[in-house]
């Protein structure tokens, strides 16, 4: 059976600055901010939670189908759905735009500057979905705005449960907006920060959440993640990484793990000790799509 991943394909510029921002932008003149930065190295990277997604999942022996925009640029991130065995299906291109990017510079201290261009994805709400009995679950992960409201009411209209996953789009949506996508989903993801923004913005606990929808996954870095079910916690604890490298995408690497068991129909806390798994293998890795999987899913 396939999960529908309804997201944002992205190209990720990752470009590296040996110093220090704080060393280069003058608090005081940031009225006149006018700097540039060398950058000795730059790598171009297959991303977007889409696709960052749909890899996670396909690695684990998932069946992904990712739902998603590109560019007039996309060309090549076709190709490689096609080298991995992903479904393109409900993939589009644009000719007059270019695919989603994202320009990210990081300093010494890991500290980031970000540029993103949203391009085709703006247009995302063009693709349509459809009952389709081969689909078991689905995701709304970040997208175009009328893309996650659209795709949201189209995956409750064809009865397939859903997770919602607003991640950084969540400050496009108001209390209202937000209580709706509850309303449809069944399971609803987020991290620590966007947990507690959620929260706020819809008047609703952790717990009165979860009672509204199967399950509510809040993930926590390196202190594991919750899984709450009808008003109640159980924390699952993180896996120790091998190494530090690079925490793009881990979120993205631990949602492909959650789809994986909804697939199979695993019981919550069992999904998210997989994810951890799968954040922990990612994180010690560069780019969001750059990893192998090194043990056996049991």
């Amino acid at each position: 059976m396939a999960a529908l991943i309804c997201g944002s394909l992205a190209f990720d510029m990752i470009m590296t600055f040996e110093g220090r921002f704080s060393e280069q932008i003058l608090p005081q003149q940031l009225h006149i901010l006018n700097v540039s930065f060398l950058v000795p190295t730059l790598r171009r990277d297959f991303g977007g939670c889409a696709g960052n997604i749909a890899y996670a999942l396909k690695l684990l022996g998932g069946d992904p189908r990712p739902m998603a925009m590109l560019g007039s640029d996309g060309a090549s991130y076709m190709r490689r759905f096609a080298d991995l065995g992903i479904s393109t299906a409900s993939v589009q291109q644009l000719a007059d735009v270019y695919t989603a990017q994202a320009m990210i510079m990081t300093d010494r201290d890991n500290n980031q500057i970000t540029a993103f261009h949203p391009g085709a994805m703006m247009m995302a709400h063009h693709n349509r979905i459809v009952a389709d009995p081969q689909v078991r679950v689905g995701i709304v992960a970040p997208d175009g705005r009328e893309a996650m409201i659209e795709h949201a009411e189209q995956m409750a209209q064809a009865g397939i449960p859903f997770v919602f996953d607003p991640g950084q789009g969540l400050p496009m949506f108001d209390g209202e907006a937000l209580r709706r996508f509850i309303a449809q989903a069944s399971w609803v993801a987020v991290n620590d920060y966007e947990g507690q923004m959620l929260c706020e913005r819809t008047g609703l606990s952790k717990a009165e959440i979860s009672r509204q929808v199967k399950g509510f996954m809040v993930t926590l870095g390196a202190q594991g993640s919750e899984v709450w079910e009808q008003g109640e916690c159980q924390v699952v604890p993180p896996v120790a990484p091998v190494q530090l490298l690079d925490p793009t995408g881990c979120g993205d690497a631990w949602r492909g793990a959650l789809l994986y068991g909804l697939e199979r129909g695993w019981p919550l806390v069992r999904c998210a000790e997989l994810g951890s798994r799968m954040g922990a293998l990612k994180i010690a890795h560069r780019g969001p799509q750059n990893y192998t999987l090194d043990f056996a899913v049991q």
